[in-house]
């Protein structure tokens, strides 16, 4: 008999419920678990921390691009305009908030969620994993976690601006980003918090390429579980711990089985 699991990786809209449900699985976990809480309260200080500096610094950008490039309201048109211009101004400075709170808040933050994720897998299966965490480890890894984000950060970067320039071909352009933006967006998402737990695992990038491809519905529906979360106001500051026990509560629930 097909167990519930492996009938939830079968069956596709099954398959993407589940994995949109790993990030609220998570918040429950800490409810249950509150020994938990500890866990999440530095990575929580941190993107409570970014999240004010980028907001303070993005009103500072926003005011000074609106009264660089606000045209005059001494005409009605001028009036439209401006309002118009007030409008792309806040909308920009959102996403460059938006972007920056997630990059900055993931890069300081990554050498402690390591920790958060072993906790929870520990409190999930009941079993000590090997190589326990130690303040001894963390110093000497948390400078390897840190470059290796920059590192991840930067291909995004570099992806999304290549993607962006697909927008300047003539009829198709702008049909084409639109679908393959959200879509590599969802894939780094997957990529980004699933390796907290697939690194602690020692899988290398093309064993956990493989490993998320194994299971493309369910990292699907994780990676749009977690873009919400990303979407809701003031809800980001739990979302990257909440991502990290999420991806962990999926790896015990589908651990990589060697062929």
């Amino acid at each position: 008999m097909i167990s519930d699991v492996a009938s939830a990786a079968i069956k596709p809209v099954a398959g993407f419920a589940r994995g949109f449900g790993y990030p609220l699985r998570a918040a429950k976990l800490f409810r249950q678990k509150p020994g938990l809480l500890r866990y999440l309260a530095i990575p929580f200080i941190i993107n409570l921390l970014v999240f004010t500096v980028t907001v303070y610094f993005g009103l500072d950008v926003f005011q000074g691009i609106l009264e660089s490039y606000a045209p005059s309201t001494d005409v009605w048109y001028g009036a439209v305009l401006y309002y118009l211009a007030w409008t792309v101004t806040l909308l920009l400075t959102t996403v460059v908030v938006f972007f920056s709170f997630t990059v900055i808040g993931n890069l300081i933050a990554s050498p402690f969620n390591e920790l958060l994720s072993e906790q929870t897998e520990i409190l999930v299966s009941g079993v000590e994993v090997n190589d326990r965490f130690s303040l001894a480890r963390f110093w000497k890894e948390s400078r390897n976690a840190v470059v290796v984000e920059i590192k991840k950060m930067a291909v995004f970067v570099i992806c999304m601006a290549l993607l962006f320039g697909i927008n300047f071909i003539p009829g198709i352009g702008s049909l084409f980003y639109a679908v393959l933006a959200p879509v590599f967006t969802l894939f780094f998402l997957v990529v980004e918090y699933m390796a907290f737990v697939l690194m602690r695992k020692q899988l290398t990038f093309s064993q956990q390429r493989r490993y998320i491809f194994k299971h493309p519905i369910l990292m699907l529906g994780y990676a749009c579980g977690v873009f919400s979360m990303l979407a809701i106001p003031f809800v980001q500051f739990f979302c990257i711990p909440l991502a990290v026990v999420g991806a962990t509560l999926l790896w015990c629930d589908f651990p990589r089985i060697e062929e």
